[in-house]
């Protein structure tokens, strides 16, 4: 019998990833760390891997097990507070990628993206969000009908930027977790909505630290509900300083509104509420009154400070001299013209008095005051009733 002997056979090659891209598939444990080590160092990647070369190595491997390069990897997979995280259009390309039709249809105030699933072609998800969704979110507020978002240093934030790009990414995050959650493989948030401060481009700039949950809130759906996890309840604090009883309590209150990264202009008039109530005298809150409505503030925050007014004492006048009757009537007048005015969305009700009577609020007598109260309230209703 004739003894062959068999040569060992060498290794087959390493396949390449199509495009020639990276990937840890082709590197032994200790090329793949090496690698990183690399890739850390370069000033070139996101401020998340930058000098962590775990963090790289365990976002690679996670993008491994996604399908995607290195170079995809770094820059569309993120980890915000230990939570990976995907870029929405990550989220598009990896759904259109498994078949399923998405069809997406935005402008600067909503975004709507309807999914099919490649499975079932009659199983339509629909997610529409617009800005009043985020209002809602506590993500940004309305100024005459534009999103208004500002840091603590009153920078424009995203939403303020780029309304249609922070709509687009919401939406279809959304969509996906509804339609084909099974394309996120656990990354099921964008950074944005674990809380970082995105570009246009949904790429993290830097990450704010929140104490609450991600909110994500829950646009119009149809035939299908998302599995979000329940809005946190926001305090609405100007009611409550408006409501409270006395220092200590607004104290409190604005405290919390100010640990609650309450933006600058919110404490701006949560203050002026305060000095409102403090005030001994109408005297002081009309000063105040005056000063707000030279400086623009809205209607609303002026009827506030109206009423707060409105159960102010005048000015006590000297021990020595007769209270004059008809100052104590011309300032309890005032009081409930500025009231009628604030309700009534006047604006400039000084100029307009002055226009009428020529003379100004502060030296006109009750009769008079009464007198316009009655036309703004008589106009009031007349509107009302059209």
């Amino acid at each position: 019998m004739t003894v062959q002997t068999i040569a060992p056979r060498a290794a087959a090659p390493a396949q390449a990833v199509p495009g020639g891209a990276l990937s840890l598939s082709h590197m032994s444990p200790h090329e793949a760390w090496l690698f990183c080590e690399s890739l850390a160092a370069t000033p070139l990647l996101p401020d998340a891997y930058r000098k962590q070369p775990a963090s790289v190595l365990w976002a690679m491997e996670y993008g491994r097990a996604l399908g995607l390069d290195v170079v995809t990897t770094i820059t569309t997979i993120h980890v915000i507070k230990g939570k990976p995280t995907q870029s929405a259009d990550l989220m598009l390309g990896r759904a259109r990628s498994a078949g399923h039709r998405v069809r997406i249809k935005s402008d600067r105030e909503q975004c709507i993206v309807r999914i099919q699933r490649a499975d079932d072609p009659d199983d339509e998800s629909v997610v529409e969000w617009t800005l009043d969704d985020a209002v809602t979110a506590g993500l940004c507020t309305l100024q005459d009908g534009r999103p208004y978002s500002r840091d603590d240093k009153n920078r424009p934030q995203p939403w303020e930027r780029f309304p249609r790009a922070m709509l687009r990414a919401r939406a279809i995050a959304e969509a996906v977790r509804i339609a084909c959650p099974e394309v996120l493989h656990g990354a099921i948030y964008t950074p944005e909505e674990l809380g970082a401060v995105v570009d246009q481009e949904g790429q993290p700039v830097h990450v704010v630290e929140r104490t609450d949950a991600p909110q994500m809130t829950t646009a119009t759906v149809v035939q299908s509900t998302p599995n979000t996890p329940p809005q946190q309840e926001r305090r609405d604090y100007l009611a409550e300083v408006v409501a409270a009883v006395d220092v200590e309590e607004r104290a409190a209150i604005m405290a919390a509104a100010r640990e609650s990264g309450a933006p600058d202009h919110y404490m701006t008039a949560l203050d002026n509420i305060r000095q409102a109530h403090e005030a001994e005298t109408v005297e002081a809150v009309r000063e105040l009154y005056k000063a707000l409505e030279a400086n623009g503030e809205n209607a609303e925050q002026l009827a506030r400070i109206a009423h707060i007014g409105s159960t102010k004492p005048a000015a006590k006048a000297p021990e020595q001299a007769t209270p004059p009757s008809p100052e104590a009537a011309a300032v309890e007048a005032e009081n409930a013209l500025r009231l009628a005015a604030s309700n009534a969305n006047l604006p400039n009700l000084d100029d307009a008095f002055e226009r009428a009577y020529g003379l100004p609020i502060d030296q006109a007598p009750a009769a008079q005051l009464d007198a316009f109260r009655q036309q703004i309230e008589a106009a009031a209703a007349k509107g009302g009733q059209q």
